[in-house]
């Protein structure tokens, strides 16, 4: 008997030692180890052996177990040594390389240019106001001095929500304009006060410069002794900076606003050399913002006192300055979702405005 496991013993170990590949040693370790293996069989004719036959065959037999299992499992590791070997020869990676590139997002203009105006007026001491978009009848209206016939209080010109029936309050509107959100910065803040308000304004129109939503940015500065000279100021070191030219000529010419008294249209020097837009020189005017003294009336509303104090406004249409600033034709592309005019149009993250104004170098 123990010359038939000293056999059994030379044949598996040669076996499992040749064993190329797991599907081969699995094989040996099924016929040798399995439930009807050799081995195993010859484990179970232990019971007819007499008791001296056990003490000499049992240990043999589990000591033979014991080898092949370990042999085994030896031989499996060699195997999977092997392989990940030949596996990390065949996918050889030259990690010097650079990495793949991967499609990356970029930053709305409308979104580029509110960074821009936003460190730029905050190097001039404003901060920033926000306020809701769906606006009451009130904040939209009548405290900026808008009367009840004026047009832009007719449905042809703004968004009125749905009231309720037998329901007579006034009813809410989408707002029109970022002028609530100067009333509410005045009722929250008092005076002195120097606010921008950038956001989403909404107006029943749409063509090539505008759209029926659209963003606009106020501004609005209150102390005791502010005048036009000082909006003046404001406007040319804002153009300068945004537009990043060295010189601006601004002309402001009389209009008429309800919520400003004097108000005045502000246009900016310019050429249109070959159709492409150059700020701060040639012989052409375009109109590029609204601004004004604030009204008395409009101080009242915002709880400031009139008498004491004075401020100047301002709006502008962050669209429209973008598209002017970065050669963008048709406004109404800046809504349209379309990928191939983000990646062209768009800015990178990296592409942040400095304090001073315009991109950083």
């Amino acid at each position: 008997m123990l010359d038939s496991i000293a056999e059994l013993r030379e044949r598996y170990l040669a076996e499992v030692a040749s064993a190329g590949d797991a599907e081969a040693l699995e094989s040996v370790r099924v016929i040798a180890l399995g439930k009807k293996g050799e081995v195993s069989l010859k484990m179970r004719e232990l019971g007819r052996m007499s008791p001296d036959e056990r003490r000499t065959v049992g240990p043999a037999l589990n000591a033979l177990k014991d080898e092949l299992d370990a042999a085994i499992r030896a031989r499996r590791t060699a195997l999977e040594d092997a392989a990940l070997d030949e596996r990390l020869r065949a996918e050889w990676l030259d990690v010097t390389l650079p990495g793949r590139p991967r499609p990356a997002g970029t930053i709305h203009p409308v979104s580029q240019v509110m960074e821009e105006l936003t460190a730029i007026f905050a190097d001039m001491g404003f901060s920033v106001a926000e306020g809701p978009q769906v606006e009451s009848d009130w904040h939209n209206f009548d405290a900026l001095n808008i009367p009840p016939e004026h047009p832009a209080r007719q449905e042809h010109d703004t968004f009125f929500m749905h009231r309720a029936a037998g329901d007579n309050r006034p009813p809410h509107v989408l707002r029109t304009h970022t002028s609530p959100v100067q009333i509410r910065a005045m009722q929250a803040q008092g005076a002195p006060l120097r606010v921008i308000a950038p956001g989403r304004v909404y107006r029943m129109d749409m063509d090539q410069t505008h759209t029926p939503m659209f963003h606009q940015v106020e501004g609005l500065a209150i102390d005791r002794d502010l005048s036009m000279a000082n909006l003046k100021w404001v406007l040319e070191e804002f153009c300068r900076a945004f537009f990043e030219v060295d010189h601006v000529e601004l002309r402001f010419r009389a209009s008429h606003f309800p919520f400003t008294e004097p108000s005045a249209e502000v246009d900016i020097r310019c050429s249109w050399e070959a159709g492409q837009l150059k700020i701060g020189e040639g012989s052409s005017w375009m109109e590029i913002l609204g601004s004004g003294m604030v009204h008395p009336h409009v101080l009242r509303a915002g709880g400031i006192d009139p008498e004491h104090w004075q401020g100047f406004a301002f709006g502008m249409g962050i669209d429209r300055i973008a598209m002017l600033k970065y050669g963008i034709p048709d406004l109404r592309a800046f809504f349209e979702s379309d990928l191939r005019w983000l990646r062209h149009y768009g800015f990178s993250a990296l592409d942040m405005p400095s304090l001073a104004g315009g991109l950083s170098a």
